[in-house]
């Protein structure tokens, strides 16, 4: 290579450096004035706490229209199904919650769907009205009628909505490091005559691992709480219900009611889930679901017999 293309390609990887430099500084400049500013930080932190329920709220109202539009759910007239309605009133009776809407929708597979806190919405898959008996019915109803008494939609969003404002802050506090680690990467490429040549090695590389990380770790915690909720949805629906075996036969009819059917059913059997696919799932297994319930109507009938 010629010196005047190597002279060149250094003075690039200067005015790349330069480049980065400049955003890393201004993005550091708007950092520290807006630590330096004359607002206590309790107040900042309280505008920033307020902020970020209130658009957690927002996503929350929105996400329940959102999700039924996307689902074409359309509401279940009391008059079209008067016994699933005097169920529900039974139910929001005992539980002490305002009766949610019923919704039926065509989903990919056989579901219920608990949309929103008091006064939401219960959306079912119409081959549930085939498949369940009307215990089953009744027990499924109650455990998404739990999630609706918990508020376990509103919580979920606004724990994603705080866990993406601290990682958002963090992405923030390291983006100056990062800016400036890459415009010496860039200028060290570019003295070397390998502009295209990336290294794993990178320092900003690193700093987009740790984000990257934090993001993860954020998902698998709102995750792990929502498997947590589920249980706890089919503990209440027990009680409300009286029988485990209920809720753990309707459970069943749902898992069998998704497996493939027809004439290549017998080659795809059923695969266990690797441990990583059921960390970021928002459910528990069906098969532990049900074999939980089973245990507690085993401890149940135990304690009677006593």
């Amino acid at each position: 290579m010629s010196v005047g293309r190597r002279l060149l390609m250094v003075l690039v990887g200067v005015a790349a450096l330069v480049w980065h430099a400049v955003a890393a500084a201004v993005v550091l400049w708007a950092l520290v004035v807006a630590f330096s500013a004359d607002v206590p930080p309790t107040t900042a932190l309280g505008v920033v706490a307020a902020v970020t329920v209130v658009l957690g709220y927002l996503n929350y109202r929105v996400g329940t229209a959102r999700v039924l539009a996307q689902l074409h759910a359309v509401p279940l007239e009391p008059r079209s199904a008067p016994r699933a309605y005097r169920v529900l009133e039974t139910l929001a009776d005992r539980m002490g919650v305002e009766p949610p809407t019923l919704y039926v929708a065509r989903m990919p597979v056989p579901n219920a769907v608990s949309l929103g806190g008091p006064g939401g919405a219960v959306v079912f898959d119409e081959s549930l009205f085939r498949i369940l008996s009307a215990a089953e019915f009744e027990a499924v109803l109650a455990h998404e009628l739990a999630h609706i008494e918990n508020r376990d939609s509103l919580v979920q969003s606004l724990s994603f909505a705080v866990g993406r404002t601290l990682v958002g802050f963090l992405a923030v506090l390291v983006l100056p490091a990062a800016l400036l680690a890459r415009g010496w990467n860039r200028l060290f490429a570019w003295a070397r005559g390998r502009p295209d040549a990336a290294s794993e090695a990178a320092l900003h590389e690193r700093i987009g691992r740790l984000v990257l990380v934090a993001f993860v770790a954020l998902t698998l915690i709102v995750r792990a709480r929502s498997r947590k909720r589920e249980f706890a949805a089919d503990d209440r629906a027990v009680e409300v219900t009286g029988d485990p075996l209920v809720l753990a036969r309707a459970l069943r009819k749902l898992q069998r009611a998704r497996e493939p059917r027809g004439l290549l059913a017998p080659l795809s059997g059923r695969r266990e889930e690797p441990d990583s696919q059921r960390w970021f799932s928002t459910h528990p297994a069906m098969d532990d679901r049900v074999e939980r319930l089973r245990q507690r109507a085993e401890e149940e009938g135990v304690r009677r017999r006593r």
